[in-house]
């Protein structure tokens, strides 16, 4: 069986204290993202007979990470931080584009013959914009063009092929698009059928981030509780997979959820969590965000 891994991408999802007053993941009620304590940490169990350990989103650049560098890092293996010497946030500037156009994630297994791709879907809006005007759009989407691999679109979502950047349609039907509410347990359904179908699957779930910064613990609460269930129904349709050549990972830029005391990213590590066919080797000697990308690589024999 061919090795898979599924990369599941969670903004501003940090490591933080263990505070239910101040710290959703403590509070939110379920328990994948209930992490324990950091200081001195190496590794911890996590449901579902996955694993985690704290690695470092800061990478020795002064001030607090941000999006943009922090979002390339781990679609590159490059450090953006180190590159412009500096945290930018928002979308990629000239430096990061040229980084992710040399050395995404999904160029770099789909040049040695891999299937890979992007799993979110995208509003009608984007196949307009000439393909200059996509590379100014976020990391992930100028790393699935490094790649030249398709986008998948609202047809894919109905198809059961994809899922919405916030997994249950309701942006989209807000914005009225004709398609059905979808459930975090439907999407985690869909999602683990695109995992056998790929060497390589990347999710982007932003949310997060936006209720980090929004300072509203139940919408914090509310986001982890989704993400729970998404990765819960997951992890169980995967169970035979992961017991022999399938990976999932679920990594972040930087921290911002996790701590209900701002509205502002945070300095505070970030978790790389692992389930499946050597998780706990996988993560065992990562300690900073831009080594997760060349592991990746070393599994597929890159």
């Amino acid at each position: 069986m061919a090795k898979r891994t599924f990369l599941i991408f969670i903004d501003g999802l940090g490591w933080g204290p263990v505070d239910p007053q101040t710290n959703p993941l403590y509070s939110y009620g379920g328990q994948i993202f209930r992490l324990p304590q950091s200081d001195g940490l190496a590794t911890v169990a996590l449901p579902g007979g996955g694993w985690a350990r704290p690695i470092d989103a800061v990478l020795g650049v002064p001030g607090v990470p941000q999006s943009a560098t922090g979002q390339t890092t781990p679609l590159s293996g490059v450090s953006g931080q180190r590159a412009l010497g500096k945290h930018l946030p928002g979308f990629p500037n000239e430096k990061l584009r040229e980084i992710l156009l040399e050395h995404s994630i999904l160029k770099s297994l789909t040049d040695r013959g891999l299937q890979a791709a992007f799993l979110n879907a995208f509003r009608p809006r984007f196949w307009e914009l000439s393909r200059e005007r996509q590379l100014t759009l976020s990391a992930t989407t100028v790393a699935n063009l490094a790649a030249d691999l398709p986008f998948f679109g609202l047809d894919d979502i109905r198809a059961g092929r994809s899922i919405y950047q916030e997994m249950t349609n309701r942006e989209l039907i807000d914005r009225g698009f004709d398609l059905a509410p979808l459930s975090a347990t439907a999407a985690g359904h869909i999602a683990a059928g695109a995992v056998r179908e790929h060497d390589f699957l990347l999710y982007e779930y932003f949310q997060t981030d936006k209720a980090g910064h929004s300072g509203e613990k139940p919408r914090a609460e509310a986001e982890l509780s989704r993400l729970d269930e998404f990765m819960t129904v997951l992890l169980k349709d995967l169970a035979a997979d992961l017991a022999q050549e399938t990976l999932v990972l679920l990594t972040s830029d930087h921290g911002n959820i996790e701590d209900g005391t701002t509205r502002r990213h945070t300095t505070n590590p970030i978790p790389l969590m692992a389930w499946g066919h050597e998780a706990q080797e996988f993560i065992g000697d990562v300690t900073r965000l831009d080594q997760v990308t060349p592991r990746i690589r070393q599994r597929h024999g890159i």
